[in-house]
């Protein structure tokens, strides 16, 4: 019936979307989700491309960045992706993600985002450790770098492009940038004061 899978997928989807009333949130997740899996590279992708066709503007693509689990994600991939899909992507950030190796638990801060990349996205997607208690620290400094983007840390220079700084830096936070180690500091402060207040419960 369809030319191509991405035609089928994106039929599908702009039919289910269109059925439900153009609900505010819907999500799409292509088949290729990550960079590593465009072939040979998502702006040159047919499938990518054709899916930032006929896919319906009110419908959100996700993307987890250059690999499943993205260690990295910068701007310049971000522009890439935006500009086939024809829309900013959602990030599904699988930083955390450990249900492919239930045996590491990932406790360290939000990093590897440079700054200001909420302006480019339409929205961004955490998938946490399984473990409930171990996504204490991933949510804190992830909403401790929401707050740095809200402020917007990524300034402009003369020439109009971003002054991106190393988010591995522990760098003062009072520019407005974001400090993976201050952040740290900040969720280990609060988790240890909320696991004292859970053993004063009675029971515990």
């Amino acid at each position: 019936v369809f030319p191509s899978l991405a035609q089928a997928q994106a039929s599908v989807a702009n039919e289910v979307y269109q059925e439900l009333g153009q609900p505010s949130v819907f999500l799409f997740c292509p088949t290729e989700y990550c960079s590593s899996l465009c072939s040979p590279s998502p702006s040159q992708s047919c499938y990518l491309q054709t899916i930032g066709q006929e896919l319906l503007p009110g419908i959100g693509v996700i993307w987890t960045g250059p690999k499943v689990v993205s260690q990295e994600l910068s701007a310049v991939l971000l522009e890439e992706v935006e500009a086939v899909l024809k829309r900013p992507p959602v990030i599904w950030d699988n930083l955390y993600a450990n249900d492919y190796d239930c045996r590491r638990v990932f406790l360290g801060p939000y990093m590897g985002r440079a700054p200001g990349l909420m302006s480019r996205l339409h929205g961004l997607l955490l998938n946490p450790n399984c473990e409930l208690q171990a996504n204490f620290i991933p949510i804190h400094t992830l909403g401790t770098w929401f707050q740095s983007e809200l402020g917007s840390c990524a300034h402009p220079d003369p020439a109009g492009t971003e002054v991106v700084t190393a988010l591995g830096d522990n760098q003062d936070a009072q520019d407005g940038s974001y400090s993976p180690q201050e952040a740290l500091e900040l969720a280990l402060r609060d988790w240890v004061a909320e696991i004292n207040q859970q053993a004063l419960e009675p029971g515990r």
